[in-house]
């Protein structure tokens, strides 16, 4: 890593990783090295894409990489604990796509590996990073709305919609409805209003939960009130068989905060104040065009060169409460993924926030 640019690794190759990279390459202080896959052929295919000069066809090949300096991780979550993990045990940083693992327990487990090791580890939460995101939460913290009173968020697509859909459903093998894969749509969907009601309240003292189950046992639909001692609630909603609004809002005391369509990458939100005209907040010039991925490969590089092992935007911490409460909805509507024991899906201690 120089001053200049920061090298960069991705593993795997399907639709986010794409989308990653191409964000990725067209920033100046930014160079992707290399990219692996499972097979060498789909490794070699993504390289001439994106102009990278080395494909491999198997993960350790670019763990040992000593010219990476970070590696993004864009597989299944089912596999992102072996992934990231054997990154890090090679000494490589990490940015690892959300869900961030299967269960509270990986995550913890690379969390600690990654503090071992003295290594940067980040979930790829890029709402997070989103500089619209980032002033609204500035704006509930400073007390424009009062005390919270409750959060809304949904995300929810229409999966008979999807190109890979068969007679208007997904077939069981599609990665949204396979076990083996993490299927379901909290851990793909649900992960985003979950951390946008955690990003302003914390880790929530209370869980409830209903869903309806695919017949593989992953969720179609989850719906889940999270509640805090202040009294606080948040009603979180995720399908895969339905297009929701896919808004936010944050009531307080004193006011609202709506966010339109597409509230995890937004390019805007209204502040509405007792007594005040609607105030319109919207990205400037300089804050990217809608839907970029650029904002979280900027913090990772800005955390890399000031020799930080975390961002203080998506703090280990943050992600380790955020994946004990997916546990815990995870429980509450009975879904366990394949290899996973009783007290991995079980009810995890909540830290009341």
């Amino acid at each position: 890593m120089t001053e200049q640019s920061v090298r960069w690794g991705i593993l795997a190759t399907g639709g986010i990783a794409a989308a990653f990279t191409a964000d990725l390459v067209d920033l100046p202080d930014a160079e992707v090295v290399a990219v692996a896959s499972r097979t060498q052929a789909s490794a070699k295919a993504f390289a001439e894409r994106f102009g990278i000069p080395r494909a491999y066809g198997d993960w350790d090949a670019l763990a040992r990489d000593e010219d990476i300096d970070v590696v993004y991780v864009a597989t299944p979550h089912s596999a992102h604990r072996a992934a990231a993990g054997l990154c890090l045990e090679a000494g490589r940083n990490v940015l690892c796509e959300k869900a961030f693992t299967l269960n509270a327990r990986e995550a913890e487990e690379l969390v600690a590996l990654s503090r071992a090791r003295g290594s940067f580890l980040m979930e790829a939460m890029w709402m997070y990073c989103n500089p619209l995101i980032l002033r609204l939460a500035e704006l509930v913290r400073d007390g424009a709305i009062g005390d919270v009173r409750h959060v809304q968020a949904d995300f929810g697509l229409a999966g008979h919609l999807l190109p890979e859909a068969r007679n208007g459903i997904l077939p069981p093998s599609h990665r949204l409805r396979d076990p083996e894969q993490g299927g379901g749509a909290l851990l793909d969907l649900g992960v985003y209003p979950v951390s946008f009601a955690q990003l302003l309240l914390g880790e929530p003292a209370d869980i409830a939960a209903r869903a309806v189950l695919s017949d593989e046992g992953v969720d179609l639909q989850t719906g889940a009130l999270l509640s805090w001692e202040s009294g606080a609630l948040a009603s979180v909603h995720c399908s895969i068989i339905g297009g929701t609004a896919t808004t936010a809002s944050v009531t307080g005391s004193l006011g609202r905060i709506d966010i339109p369509y597409g509230f995890f990458h937004t390019d805007r939100f209204v502040l509405h104040r007792d007594g005040r005209d609607p105030e319109e907040f919207a990205a400037g010039p300089a804050d990217g065009p809608r839907g970029s991925l650029k904002h979280e490969a900027r913090e990772v590089m800005r955390a890399l060169r000031a020799g930080e092992t975390e961002s203080p935007l998506v703090p280990l911490d943050g992600t380790l409460a955020v994946m004990r409460t997916l546990d815990a909805i995870r429980d509450r509507v009975g879904v366990r993924y394949p290899g996973e024991t009783p007290s991995e899906t079980g009810e995890p201690e909540l830290t009341p926030a």
